[in-house]
C-alpha cells in the first residue's frame, strides 16, 4: 500500500475512532461487554502498535479520548490514561477540563489506576495546578501501595522542573520516600533526589545502610543509580583506602624509615566495608549496566587489592552488543592505566577480531597498549604484525601508533619497533608509510644521532609520499638534524622549492623553516636557495606563510632595521627539544566518574556531578546510627476485613492507608500499654538495620530474658505477628472487634501455651497435642553442608523440618546431622563467627561435648532469613578444626501453612491484585495430572496447607512467610490435556516471582 493510500486509510480510521468515542449511545453503555469491548480495541490501536507506538500524531482524537477518562471500566480507563500521559502537555487547555476526575482517580481502589492518575496529572506542565499536584503528591507519599508511593517519586522532579519554589516541600516528601523500606520505591526515590536536592547529603545518613541491605532486591534501573549515589557519597563520608600507598608515592625522595615512621594505619569504616560487600555479588548481574556501576564503585572507593574482583566480570560484557563493549572497553582503557595488573591475566580477550568493528578495535588496541610490559611485549608485538596486514586503513595507522607508543614506554624494544617502522616504508600503501613516518619522527627524536641513516633513508622518500603530513615529518626531521645529514639536506630543499607552490600549507610552512636552519647552519650552499623560498612565501596566498616568511626574513638575514633578536637566530631555531612523549588518551579521564556519559565523552556533560575528592580526616561515623525507639504494644480497634486468617490485624490490600511508621507510632502513643508485650519485635518493625551496634544486641538479649519470665506468669497473650494498625472505622464495626478481642483475651487465660492456642484458631478439628505439618519427616529433601573427605570423616547434612521454632516463631527450623566416620571421636561441636545479611537472625543448637567415632547425633538450629534466600554463612567449629558453611534455603522453605476457607481465600486473593499477582501457564508432567499428584508436589515445593476447594480442577493452597507474616496465597487451576495455569498472590513481589519458578518446575518436570 502506497504512502498516501495508508495516510488516508488511518485519517479515516481515525475519524470513526473519534465518532466512536464521542457517540452518546457509546458512552451511556460503556459498561455493556460490547461497548466496552470495541471501545478497548480502539484505544488499543490508538495506543499500541498503530499510531502513538509508531510516532504518528493521534492528538487530534485528544477531546473524544479525554471524555472516557470518567469510564468506569477499568481497562478502558488505563488506556485512557495511557494517551493523557503522551498528549497532556500539548494539549493543557483540555486537560486542564478533567482535574477533578483525575483527582477523584487517585482515589480509586486499584493501584494501577491512582498511580495513572497521579502520572497524567504531573504530565500537564501548567503552573497554576502546582498546588494541586503538591498535594497528590504528598497523598501518594503515603499510599498503601508500593508501587503509588514509586509514582509519587517519579511525579518528584516533573513538579520540580516545573516549579523549583517547591523545592523545600518536595524536600520532605523526599526525605519520607527514603525512609520507605519497600525495595520498589528505593530507586525512584533516589532518582528523585539526585535530581532535587544532590547537596542534601544529610538526608543519606539515616538511611545509607537500609540501602545498602536492600540494594541487592531493587530493580535494575534502581541499582544504577542508587550505586552512583552511594558512590559520591562514600568519597565525602570515608576516608581514602589507599592513602598510605599514596603518600608512599609522594615521598619517594625521603627515607623509607621516615615514611613508616609517619604512616598512620588505616582502619576501614565498617559502613565503607557493608556497601563493598553488598555490591560484590552485583558483579554477576545480567545487566551491564549495573555490572558498570559495580565497576566503577570498586574503582573508586575500594582498597587497591580488592578492585581485581571487577576484572572478570567486565571481561564477561566484552561478549555483548558492540555498543556495550564499546562503553566497557573506553572505561577499561582507562583503568589499565593505574591498574595494569589487574588485566594481564585477561590479556588474550583483548585480541582482535576480524568481524569487530573499527572503533572496538582501537579501543582493544589501546588497552593492549596499556598493558604491554617487559614481559608481554613480544607477544605483543607479534599481534600487532598481525593487524597491520589488515585492510581497514584507519586500524592500521592505529597499530603503528600503538607499536611507537610500546616502544616509547618500553626502552629495550626501541630499537626493534624503528626497525620494523623503517621495514613499513616500503609498503604499497601510502596510508600506511605515512603513519609510519610520522611515529618514526617522534622516536628519532630520543637518539638523532644513532640512526641517521634512518634519516637519510626517509629524505628519499619525499619524491613518492604525498600525504601532507607525512612529507611535513620529514622535511621537520631533515630540518631538525640537518648537521647528521650535511650533503642530503640542501639538496631536499632544492627539490621542494620546485614544489612549493603546489603544496599543502602544513608542507610550506616546514619548507620555510627547513630552509631557515639550513641558511643558519650552510649559508654558502643555501643562501640563494632561501631567499628564492622567502620570496615564494611573500606572494602566497595564505597569510600564515606570509607572515612567517617576513619574520623569518627579518630574523635571519642582518640588515640595517635588523632588531636585536638575529643575534639569537640560531639559538632559536637549533635548540635541542625535548623528546615528545606518547600519552594514551585516557590518562587524565578518571577525573570524570567511570560509567557516566562525561567520562565517555571526555567532557563535562550536563547533569554531571562532579566526584568529590577523599576527606582529610574521617568525618563522624555515628550520623548513620539509627535511634531504635523502645516502644509498648498496644492493641487498636480494627475492622473485621481487616483482619488478617490468623486473626492479625493487617492493611487492606489495594487500598490507601499510612505507608509505614508515622501513623503507627502515633496510635501506638494514644493506644493503653498491655502486660507481657514484646520490645524485641518493636526492633525489628522499626528498622532491621540497627543490628550493627553491640548495645543494641546486649539489649535485645536482655529484653528477651524479660519475655520469657513474663510469659510464665501470664501466658501467651497475643499472637507474634499481631501489628498494630491505625484505621478509620464505623461505630458497628468498633463494637464487634471490641467483642472479638475480649473473647480472645478471656480465651488467653485459660490456654497458657502459645502454640495450643494457635492450634485452636487456626484447625478447631485437629487434636491440639498434633503440630499440623505437610510432609513427614522421611520426605524431605537432605542438603550436604560438610562432605566427610572436607571435614576429615566427619560429615554434615540439614534439612529444612517443616516445624515450629519453639524458641522463637519468627525462625525458620533447620534440621542437622552429624555423622563421625572417622576412627577418633569429635569433640566441641559448635557454631561460631555466624556472618549474616542484615536483619539474619541465628539460634546456634546447643554445643555436642563428644560424638564417638561410628556414631550419629541431630541437633535443631534456628535461622532468620528474613523472608530472603541469602545464605546464612557461619563456622562449624570442633576442638581442632574450622569449617566455613552456608546454608541457603529454598523459597519454599520460608514459610508456614495456616488454614483457611474458600471464603477467606477469595477475599484475600481478590485484595492481592495487580502487582501482587504473578500468573503463568504451563503443562503438567503426565504422571502430574491427578489432584492427588499436583497436591503431592506444590507441597513438596512449599511449605503450604491446602484449602478447601469446590472444584475438582482446582487446587488452593495457603501460607504466610515466617518473618514477616506476609500472605502467600497459591492456586492451580488444571485444564484439558494437561495444560494448567499456575496463580501466586504475595505481597512480597520477588517471593512470589521466585515461587512461581519452583512451583513451575516441580509441576512440569
Amino acid at each position: 500500500m502506497s504512502s498516501p493510500l495508508l495516510h488516508a486509510t488511518v485519517c479515516c480510521y481515525a475519524f470513526e475512532c473519534s465518532s466512536f468515542l464521542t457517540n452518546p449511545i457509546t458512552y451511556g453503555y460503556m459498561d455493556g461487554f460490547d461497548s466496552a469491548v470495541q471501545c478497548v480495541t480502539v484505544l488499543y490501536w490508538v495506543c499500541d502498535p498503530q499510531m502513538i507506538a509508531r510516532g504518528k500524531n493521534a492528538s487530534d482524537l485528544f477531546p473524544a479520548v479525554v471524555k472516557n477518562v470518567a469510564c468506569k471500566n477499568i481497562e478502558v480507563k488505563k488506556l485512557v490514561y495511557v494517551y493523557l500521559v503522551r498528549y497532556a502537555e500539548e494539549q493543557q487547555d483540555l486537560a486542564l477540563l478533567s482535574i477533578s476526575t483525575f483527582q477523584r482517580g487517585l482515589k480509586d481502589p486499584n493501584q494501577l489506576i491512582r498511580a495513572s492518575a497521579l502520572r497524567v496529572l504531573s504530565s500537564i506542565r501548567v503552573t497554576i495546578i502546582v498546588p494541586i499536584m503538591m498535594l497528590a503528591i504528598k497523598e501518594a507519599a503515603s499510599d498503601m501501595s508500593p508501587y503509588v508511593r514509586k509514582t509519587a517519586a517519579h511525579a518528584i522532579p516533573k513538579l520540580y522542573s516545573l516549579d523549583p519554589e517547591q523545592k523545600d516541600c518536595l524536600i520532605e516528601v523526599i526525605e519520607k520516600l527514603l525512609a520507605d523500606k519497600t525495595t520498589l520505591v528505593a530507586g525512584s526515590v533516589v532518582m528523585a533526589f539526585e535530581e532535587v536536592c544532590p547537596e542534601r547529603i544529610d538526608l543519606i545518613h539515616k538511611n545509607y545502610r537500609k540501602l545498602c541491605n536492600l540494594l541487592i532486591d531493587v530493580e535494575e534501573w534502581g541499582q544504577v543509580v542508587i550505586i552512583n549515589m552511594l558512590t559520591r557519597y562514600a568519597r565525602t563520608q570515608f576516608l581514602n583506602p589507599n592513602m598510605n600507598e599514596d603518600k608512599e608515592e609522594k615521598e619517594k625522595k625521603k627515607t623509607e624509615a621516615t615514611a613508616i615512621v609517619k604512616r598512620k594505619p588505616y582502619v576501614m569504616d565498617p559502613d565503607h566495608r557493608l556497601l563493598l560487600r553488598n555490591t560484590k555479588p552485583l558483579l554477576q548481574s545480567r545487566n551491564a549496566a549495573v555490572v558498570m556501576a559495580v565497576a566503577q564503585l570498586y574503582f573508586h572507593l575500594a582498597p587497591k587489592a580488592e578492585v581485581g574482583v571487577i576484572a572478570k566480570a567486565l571481561v564477561r560484557l566484552m561478549r555483548s552488543h558492540s555498543e556495550v563493549q564499546y562503553v566497557v572497553l573506553q572505561n577499561v582503557a582507562t583503568m589499565s592505566i593505574k591498574r595494569r595488573g589487574m588485566f594481564e591475566p585477561y590479556l588474550k580477550s583483548f585480541y582482535i577480531r576480524s568481524t569487530d568493528p573499527t572503533q572496538i578495535k582501537v579501543l582493544k588496541l589501546e588497552v593492549l597498549t596499556n598493558l604491554a610490559n617487559e614481559t608481554n611485549i613480544s607477544t605483543i608485538l607479534r599481534e600487532f604484525q598481525t593487524y597491520i596486514k589488515s585492510n581497514d586503513k584507519d586500524f592500521v595507522a592505529a597499530t603503528i601508533q600503538a607499536i611507537g607508543r610500546c616502544a616509547t614506554n618500553i626502552g629495550e624494544v626501541r630499537d626493534t619497533c624503528l626497525n620494523g617502522l623503517v621495514q613499513l616504508l616500503s609498503n604499497r600503501d601510502e596510508l600506511v608509510v605515512a603513519e609510519s613516518v610520522v611515529v618514526i619522527k617522534k622516536l628519532l627524536q630520543m637518539q638523532p644521532e644513532q640512526h641517521s641513516d634512518i634519516i637519510k633513508h626517509m629524505a628519499k622518500l619525499t619524491d613518492n609520499i604525498q600525504v601532507p603530513m607525512a612529507r611535513a615529518s620529514i622535511l621537520w626531521l631533515i630540518g631538525e638534524y640537518c648537521e647528521h645529514v650535511p650533503k642530503i639536506a640542501p639538496d631536499v630543499l632544492r627539490k621542494m622549492a620546485k614544489t612549493f607552490t603546489n603544496e599543502e600549507d602544513i608542507v610550506k610552512l616546514q619548507i620555510i623553516n627547513l630552509a631557515a636552519k639550513l641558511y643558519l647552519t650552510n649559508s654558502k650552499q643555501t643562501k640563494l636557495l632561501t631567499q628564492y623560498v622567502l620570496n615564494l612565501a611573500k606572494y602566497d596566498q595564505n597569510y600564515d606563510i606570509r607572515d612567517r616568511a617576513r619574520f623569518i626574513r627579518q630574523l635571519i638575514v642582518p640588515t640595517d632595521k635588523s632588531g636585536a633578536l638575529s643575534k639569537y637566530a640560531k639559538k632559536l631555531f637549533l635548540a635541542l627539544k625535548p623528546a615528545p612523549v606518547l600519552e594514551s588518551p585516557f590518562k587524565d579521564r578518571d577525573h570524570f566518574q567511570l560509567g557516566s556519559l562525561s567520562h565517555l565523552l571526555n567532557a563535562k556533560a550536563g547533569g554531571y556531578q562532579v566526584l568529590p575528592d577523599w576527606p582529610e580526616a574521617a568525618p563522624d561515623p555515628s550520623v548513620r546510627n539509627v535511634e531504635v525507639k523502645e516502644s509498648v504494644r498496644a492493641v487498636e480497634t480494627v475492622t473485621a476485613r481487616d483482619r488478617g486468617p490468623l486473626g492479625a490485624p493487617q492493611n487492606p490490600r489495594g487500598a490507601r492507608g499510612p505507608s509505614s511508621g508515622e501513623d503507627v507510632k502515633k496510635s501506638e502513643k494514644k493506644s493503653k500499654p498491655r502486660i507481657g508485650s514484646s520490645e524485641s519485635e518493636s526492633e525489628e518493625d522499626d528498622d532491621s538495620e540497627s543490628e550493627s551496634s553491640e548495645s543494641e544486641e546486649e539489649e535485645s538479649e536482655e529484653e528477651s530474658e524479660e519475655e520469657t519470665k513474663k510469659k510464665k506468669k501470664v501466658g501467651n497473650e497475643r499472637l507474634e505477628n499481631t501489628r498494630t494498625t491505625d484505621i478509620h472505622t464505623h461505630t458497628h464495626s468498633e463494637r464487634r472487634n471490641t467483642h472479638i478481642l475480649n473473647c480472645v483475651q478471656v480465651f488467653d487465660t485459660i490456654c497458657k501455651p502459645a502454640w495450643l492456642y494457635m492450634q485452636f484458631l487456626l484447625n478447631p478439628p485437629l487434636p491440639v497435642s498434633v503440630p499440623q505439618t505437610i510432609i513427614p519427616s522421611g520426605n524431605l529433601k537432605t542438603y550436604e553442608l560438610l562432605h566427610r573427605i572436607t571435614g576429615e570423616g566427619l560429615s554434615v547434612e540439614y534439612c529444612f523440618s517443616r516445624q515450629p521454632f519453639s524458641p522463637d516463631p519468627h525462625m525458620v527450623a533447620v534440621k542437622i546431622q552429624f555423622t563421625n566416620s572417622a576412627t577418633s571421636e569429635a569433640k566441641s561441636l559448635h557454631v561460631e563467627d555466624a556472618k549474616l545479611q542484615s536483619g539474619m537472625r541465628i539460634k546456634e543448637f546447643p554445643e555436642i561435648e563428644v560424638l564417638p567415632a561410628g556414631e550419629t547425633i541431630s541437633v535443631v538450629m534456628g535461622i532468620d532469613f528474613c523472608d530472603s534466600t541469602q545464605a546464612a554463612n557461619f563456622q562449624l567449629c570442633t576442638h581442632t578444626r574450622k569449617f566455613f558453611v552456608s546454608i541457603q534455603p529454598p523459597v519454599g522453605e520460608l514459610m508456614m501453612p495456616i488454614f483457611m476457607t474458600e471464603n477467606e481465600f477469595k477475599k484475600e486473593q481478590g485484595q492481592l491484585m495487580g502487582m501482587n499477582e504473578i500468573t503463568e501457564k504451563l503443562t503438567l508432567e503426565e504422571k502430574c495430572q491427578g489432584e492427588h499428584a499436583v497436591v503431592q508436589r506444590v507441597t513438596t515445593a512449599a511449605n503450604l496447607s491446602r484449602v478447601p476447594c469446590g472444584s475438582d480442577k482446582e487446587c488452593r493452597f495457603a501460607g504466610k512467610t515466617v518473618t514477616s507474616g506476609s500472605l502467600v496465597l497459591v492456586s492451580v487451576v488444571t485444564k484439558e490435556d494437561g495444560a494448567a495455569q499456575l496463580t501466586v498472590n504475595c505481597e512480597k513481589m520477588v517471593i512470589g516471582t521466585m515461587l512461581v519458578k519452583d512451583i513451575h518446575q516441580a509441576l512440569t518436570q
